[in-house]
């Protein structure tokens, strides 16, 4: 797995008296107390902007689409203190910029890049990924944070924590600060566009996502791209034919042919003379969710447990003409609804702004769509309003310790009234221990002491669900180059595209009832007309219970041996009840048994030793020598 890191001697010691580094390194930086190194990347994608001695330096390793200029000018500003121009270059890359105060550090906005930090007596070591520096300290893997993952919903589960004990998380949209003598500290990156009008801000919208498909569709060579026949692979699809030829890869099978998307897909490739398009089967390729989990020791690993391993056969068919086309870089709509759609409680924050009597006409109309009774659906939104962010959190927290009675049933689904909550639990909470209800509600807890009481509901969940997003397209594409050796790109989850779309609140970018207005007032006129004014959407879940169905054996040893269970935190017994609910085609919490299945797989695949991910630097040189 491929990953940036690095050291800072805060004055406490010397790195230079270690004899560790990652393994199979590139030495990428060396000025003083800090030294850099990246694994597994490129020589064109570590760019380094250095000014004359004693200057600010600029360093961007990863995908940074920055024209020369635009680096120069980011380097200067850095210079000059505007250090946030900086960490907001196009693309998605780690940034990092050294000068006369320290080092500071970040990844992206949303998550497909991330710090992490552990200290060490030389002072600090830093990655992007959490799993070496874990190796490295010995630290163990959470039990609290990976349950919690899928056992609640709209709590900051990391925060500034991460998947390892000891390891720490530099939230997304923050900066870690390095410098001689004092402790390690994040600081907020502000973003480059201030709030806007849905009017005002479809330009940047539109500049910003052309910019960020367009640029890598113009610099990578052969390219490929998804085409599911949605609006958001659909725009990107259409943008990066209007550059250049690509190839164009949808994936359907017997359930999904009998929805829209492969129509629109099909409509979409013969209006582009650019686009070469080839269909994948499932059904005829012969691959379903959650095929090939027999032996864990063959699956890859990920930083953090991805959703990728239900789907990894379906991928490799799916990818598998974007290999042989000889892409050099694959094209996704990702991040299409966390930027082009809004969560329904942004209605709470349009009340909050004083917008009271739109927010009112929009829960009504919320309540409509959903099909549910208006009283209780606007009372929900009332509580909501009345309560803080800390308190829902610590209400959660006494709800999940205070024992089997406060835990939702089995099958329990999420009504239009809890789309409008600040928290709450799902129905996987029934699988927990008496300890196992401990340890997520002492984080529900910990969240509750830490939490902001000024924060509005909309703006949480919008960025809980964009990190989730980063989160799982990060783990696709280590998967992807591990597997096939294909970069995957989501253009809608770089720093800029997110910035221009979230400068527009999020009850101004969507209208309930009309689907993605903002896509087809930024792009009308530049992708066709008729995908801009889809209004269908098609649903997996036929998929995914038929490949539960067929992979249930696998499926229960993977639940049966489970270490979660091992460690006394679940009741295996019960989601396996779950689990022979879903394959019988009853209701069932499927998101949490997807995630259970690939948070047992990381667990049982986790690369523990400090060999796996480190060498000494004697051992360096050996290997340079022969």
């Amino acid at each position: 797995m491929r990953f940036i890191a690095g050291t800072f001697d805060t004055g406490r010691g010397s790195w230079a008296g270690s004899n560790w580094r990652p393994r199979q390194a590139q030495d990428v930086f060396t000025d003083g107390p800090a030294r850099i190194w990246a694994t597994g990347f490129e020589p064109g994608e570590v760019r380094r902007g250095a000014g004359h001695r004693g200057q600010a330096e600029l360093l961007a390793i990863g995908c940074c689409l920055a024209t020369r200029e635009e680096f120069s000018a980011a380097r200067a500003a850095a210079e000059r203190g505007a250090w946030t121009s900086a960490m907001r270059l196009p693309g998605s890359c780690l940034t990092v910029v050294c000068d006369r105060t320290g080092l500071r550090i970040a990844g992206d906005r949303a998550g497909t890049v991330t710090v992490y930090w552990i200290p060490v007596p030389e002072g600090v070591l830093w990655a992007t990924a959490a799993a070496p520096l874990a190796a490295f300290a010995e630290a163990e893997p959470d039990p609290a944070v990976l349950l919690s993952a899928f056992m609640v919903r709209g709590v900051d589960v990391l925060a500034t924590d991460s998947h390892f004990r000891a390891v720490r998380r530099v939230p997304p949209g923050h900066s870690l600060l390095l410098t001689p003598g004092r402790q390690p500290r994040t600081e907020a990156v502000p973003a480059l566009t201030a709030e806007t009008s849905f009017e005002e801000g479809t330009t940047a919208v539109r500049e910003t996502i052309t910019a960020a498909v367009g640029r890598r569709a113009t610099g990578s060579g052969p390219i490929s791209s998804d085409l599911s026949g949605g609006v958001d692979s659909g725009t990107v699809t259409s943008l990066a034919a209007a550059r250049g030829p690509l190839l164009a890869v949808t994936y359907t099978d017997a359930r999904m042919g009998e929805q829209d998307d492969i129509r629109y897909a099909e409509r979409i490739a013969h209006d582009h003379p650019q686009i070469t398009h080839a269909t994948i089967d499932g059904t005829h390729a012969g691959v379903q969710h959650f095929d090939g989990l027999l032996d864990p020791a063959l699956l890859p690993f990920t930083d953090t447990p991805s959703f990728t391993l239900g789907l990894l056969a379906i991928k490799a068919a799916q990818l598998a003409p974007a290999t042989a086309h000889g892409s050099r870089a694959h094209l996704t709509g990702r991040g299409g609804d966390d930027v082009l759609e809004a969560v329904p409680t942004t209605v709470i924050d349009q009340y909050r702004a004083g917008h009271r009597e739109q927010a009112l006409r929009r829960t009504v109309a919320f309540a409509r769509t959903r099909r549910a009774a208006l009283w209780p659906v606007l009372g929900q939104a009332a509580r909501t309003q009345r309560t803080l962010y800390p308190q829902a959190l610590a209400a959660l927290a006494d709800a999940i310790t205070a024992g089997p009675g406060h835990i939702a049933p089995p099958h329990a689904g999420t009504t239009a009234g809890q789309m409008l909550t600040w928290c709450g639990r799902g129905a996987a909470t029934a699988w927990l221990t008496s300890t196992g209800r401990t340890v997520v509600g002492d984080l529900v807890a910990a969240r509750a002491h830490s939490a902001r009481p000024d924060i509005a509901p909309g703006a949480l969940h919008e960025r809980l669900a964009l990190e989730l997003m980063g989160d799982g397209h990060a783990t696709f594409d280590q998967i992807s180059r591990q597997q096939w050796g294909l970069p995957v790109h989501a253009p809608l989850l770089d720093n800029l595209v997110v910035d221009a779309c979230h400068a527009i609140p999020g009850y101004a970018r969507t209208q309930p009832g009309d689907f993605k207005p903002l896509a087809r007032a930024a792009f009308t006129g530049h992708v066709p007309d008729y995908l801009l004014h889809r209004r269908t959407k098609t649903a997996f879940t036929s998929s995914l219970f038929a490949g539960l169905r067929t992979n249930a054996p696998a499926l229960r040893r993977i639940i049966a041996r489970s270490l979660l269970a091992q460690a006394g935190l679940l009741d295996t017994s019960r989601a396996l009840a779950s689990l022979d609910s879903a394959v019988r085609g009853e209701p069932a919490p499927l998101a949490a048994l997807h995630a259970l299945i690939v948070t047992e797989l990381w667990l049982s695949t986790l690369p523990t030793a400090r060999t796996a991910w480190w060498e000494t630097t004697a051992a360096s040189r050996q290997e340079v020598t022969r």
